[in-house]
């Protein structure tokens, strides 16, 4: 996918957006969606971090606080020439991660302490390069992004049925605006599921290269989808709208449908990460006998 497609689906959610206030007041309804947006963009770029952490009740790393994985995620970070972000654990016994923070300079990383009692440590180095390579790629700042005119565009086409579809329009002027209360929040939902997808493609890329075997992500990779889709996750379930920051989707008690799913299918990951692997000449998922580098 890569950074074109990505460029092309935020133009169309922002064109998404700025239609539905063009519907709810013509140019003056577009012109509020305009301030709307930046106003609601503003606020999360610089509290979506502290906001999404304290969702998950999320606990800060430190001497006390699983000081090995701090000294991990660092590793990884110096290693890949990034910034040192922040480190937090989520005590939750299904296996996962996600990254947060607007920039490299300001950002977190999580670990379930189901992760870290369910993988191995070359696993669990592997999701963590997975989420440092998100932060180097910005794509913490994306899907914030995407996320908050997903959800000012379902705000945006309620009110267009509360102040137009009242009126004395006719019967097809209130179909079509049932049709946008409708279809807008739909199709947000739709491209921001699909920024999601094409972003995680490119993290395993890059987090494979950060860890320095594509095979460790690949066995983390199954591991936590078959943990994920037998052991509940409670706040992510309370908190479904931070589903696509995890490296897999956490949500399995409320079934979703398959063509709304925040992260590409999991086989076809673990596919691309083991072709990876023979193209770069790795043909094991083990330490190949040497000490492993994050101790």
């Amino acid at each position: 996918m890569g950074y074109t497609k990505t460029a092309m689906l935020m133009a169309a959610m922002t064109a998404l957006f700025m239609g539905v206030g063009y519907l709810l007041g013509g140019g003056a309804g577009l012109l509020i969606a305009l301030a709307v947006a930046a106003g609601m963009n503003a606020y999360a770029y610089w509290n979506s971090d502290k906001a999404v952490l304290r969702m998950h009740n999320a606990q800060e790393c430190n001497s006390q606080v699983h000081p090995d994985l701090q000294r991990m995620v660092h590793q990884l970070a110096d290693d890949a020439d990034m910034p040192r972000p922040k480190v937090y654990v989520i005590h939750e016994d299904q296996p996962n991660a996600f990254a947060t923070g607007r920039n490299p300079e300001n950002a977190a990383v999580a670990a379930t302490t189901g992760l870290l009692a369910r993988m191995s440590r070359e696993e669990v180095a592997a999701v963590m390069a997975h989420e440092l390579a998100h932060i180097r790629n910005y794509d913490t700042l994306i899907m914030t992004i995407t996320a908050t005119f997903a959800g000012a565009i379902s705000m945006l086409a309620n009110f267009a049925f509360i102040f137009r579809g009242g009126r004395n329009q006719g019967a097809g002027g209130v179909i079509a605006v049932l049709a946008v209360m409708i279809l807008a929040p739909l199709a947000a939902a739709i491209v921001q599921m699909a920024i999601s997808r094409s972003r995680e493609y490119e993290a395993d890329r890059v987090g494979a290269a950060i860890c320095g075997n594509p095979l460790w992500l690949a066995s983390a990779l199954e591991k936590i989808q078959g943990f994920a889709s037998r052991i509940d996750f409670d706040r992510a379930e309370q908190n479904p709208q931070t589903a696509h920051m995890f490296i897999i989707n956490p949500l399995h008690v409320h079934k979703r449908d398959k063509l709304f799913s925040t992260h590409p299918n999991t086989e076809n990951r673990i596919a691309a990460l083991v072709q990876l692997a023979q193209e770069s000449g790795v043909r094991s998922a083990a330490p190949a006998g040497r000490q492993n580098p994050w101790g």
